[in-house]
């Protein structure tokens, strides 16, 4: 979303979010969507400070200093290329307008502020070389809400996201294209209108600013914090579902989890047992001679709660890699040198910080984690349209079957999202092509693990709109038996936004209105109203 009014007016309820000091990945959603104001903490401005002090000692030495890769050499393969002292701050500038190479869409300004928010972090933790000039530019424009336009494709995840990083790189030296107030517009009239003013970049800075792997983690940490959200949706649509096929709550009980106790099974079935309790339709088939009901139901916490521990892990992942330092070179400063700096107290380090593989990997994985709630919703959706699987249902759920198509072809989308996907969870982080002459000869195609993220949690988001859609529809033809508290506030939430079906009309309106009541929260919240918090 385009935030145009001051950050504090829209966050005021939470004090700023420090940079420099370690955040989770609800942090970093609360400013990219939400508008959190952030503040440079006065240890981080001291870091910065003091490793600037160790670049600055290499460029006052002018001709006579070593060679420093990214102060006074060329990049990638041409890092044996001796710079001139006098073309130091022209390199840096060259460096960021030369890797401007993105294609494609442009990134959501969420996205890209939660690229900026990460890029400061860096910075902030004081291994980079940076002014403080630089931080506080970064900080203010997410304070003014001036968004660089960054094209979503161009990175091969090492040295980090190059191409994206370069165009957010170049809105601060005023070249390119922002958005503010939702208007794209050159970057110098941006900034301008915003009250701030373009930096020239000095030794080390350009590339700094361009090695890491923020493009990869900003839209992977978003689309993690979507999944965490789904796989509580998830559980809301089993259960209704589950009451709308008069299934059975035994399988989910507490005793069944203690002998298995993986967290994540463990926590979907705390959420079905409190979502399914005091069912009228459950009692009333109490003594059916069914045994056992379809995977796709009695196995939803081993499904979901599976889902739930590998989107835990990569969560892990990437809360580290926020709070980490992923610029080339590292400059580290001996104990003691403190604030006089001073000859000797400094070491820059060349290393492999920037490579993407460990996002990559953990993105990779989110994704099949992800798509596997939308496979298993896939299949309760057919158990509700199919009259061989369903009983006391009509044909589809459409009101006069054969007249009425009902929910038919909504089956089918979703069969579609469900394919999507597989093709969507080929794993991109084993692929490899080398770049630069070789010298780059391993990369970890982390922006593809993340892009491919991002559209796999849209398709699962979707997905589940059709089952809560669909299996609303089954609940109503158990009339007058009343589902549980949990399902009934999930049924009631739906038919809100979503009439119940009486002739056949175009699906796609109700697809989108119950896409957006998961995507705001509001199913979720009217849940948690009426059954308590939910894992």
């Amino acid at each position: 979303m385009t935030l145009s009014t001051p950050r504090a007016a829209v966050f005021p309820s939470l004090s700023p979010l420090l940079l420099g000091r370690p955040f989770s990945l609800a942090d970093l959603e609360e400013v990219a969507r939400r508008g959190r104001p952030v503040a440079v903490c006065a240890e981080a401005r001291e870091r910065a400070a003091a490793s600037r002090r160790a670049i600055d000692a290499i460029a006052a030495a002018g001709d006579a200093a070593p060679a420093v890769y990214g102060i006074n050499t060329g990049f990638g393969a041409l890092a044996e290329t001796r710079i001139a002292d006098h073309d130091i701050r022209a390199l840096q500038r060259n460096l960021v307008r030369s890797h401007a190479c993105g294609v494609g869409p442009d990134l959501g300004d969420a996205e890209v502020r939660a690229m900026i928010l990460l890029r400061a972090q860096v910075i902030a933790l004081g291994h980079s070389g940076v002014r403080t000039e630089v931080l506080d530019l970064l900080a203010a424009l997410l304070e003014r809400g001036v968004c660089p336009r960054i094209p979503a494709q161009g990175s091969v995840g090492a040295s980090g996201d190059l191409a994206p990083l370069a165009h957010l790189a170049l809105s601060l030296i005023g070249e390119g294209e922002a958005r503010l107030e939702g208007q794209l517009m050159p970057s110098a009239v941006a900034l301008a209108k915003a009250g701030l003013a373009p930096i020239e970049l000095a030794a080390k800075e350009g590339l700094a600013l361009i090695n890491g792997t923020q493009y990869m983690t900003a839209l992977g940490a978003l689309a993690l914090r979507d999944a965490a959200a789904l796989c509580t949706v998830a559980d809301i649509a089993g259960a209704v579902s589950l009451e709308a096929l008069m299934g059975s709550k035994r399988p989910f009980d507490e005793r069944l989890m203690r002998v298995r106790p993986h967290p994540g099974q463990v926590g979907t079935a705390g959420n079905l047992r409190a979502l399914l309790g005091g069912s009228e339709i459950m009692q009333s088939h109490a003594d059916c001679p069914r045994v056992q009901d379809a995977y796709s139901l009695r196995c939803m916490p081993q499904v979901h709660g599976a889902t739930r521990d590998a989107l835990a892990w990569a969560a892990e992942v990437l809360t580290r890699e926020v709070n980490s330092v992923t610029d080339n070179p590292t400059v580290f400063l001996e104990e003691g040198g403190g604030e006089g700096g001073g000859e000797g107290v400094a070491e820059l380090i060349s290393g492999g910080n920037f490579h993407g593989q460990p996002v990559a990997l953990a993105l990779d994985l989110a994704a099949v984690a992800a798509a596997e709630l939308a496979n298993i919703s896939e299949r309760r959706v057919e158990q509700l349209v199919n009259p061989a699987l369903s009983t006391g249902l009509t044909p589809f759920l459409a009101p006069r079957s054969g007249l009425h198509s009902g929910f038919m072809i909504a089956q089918v989308a979703s069969a579609s999202l469900v394919s999507e996907n597989k093709v969507l969870c080929h794993p991109a982080s084993v692929d490899s092509i080398p770049s630069s002459a070789g010298r780059e000869d391993h990369v970890s195609m982390g922006s593809i693990s993340a892009r491919k993220l991002a559209q796999v949690i849209e398709n699962v988001r979707s997905s589940l709109a059709i089952e809560l859609i669909t299996a609303a529809q089954g609940v109503d033809q158990r009339r007058p038996l009343r589902p549980s508290a949990g399902v009934a506030a999930a049924h009631a939430a739906i038919r809100r936004v979503v009439p119940e079906l009486v002739e056949d009309r175009p699906l796609y309106l109700d697809i989108a209105a119950a896409t957006e009541l998961i995507r705001s929260g509001a199913l979720i919240a009217a849940v948690e109203e009426a059954v308590g918090p939910l894992n």
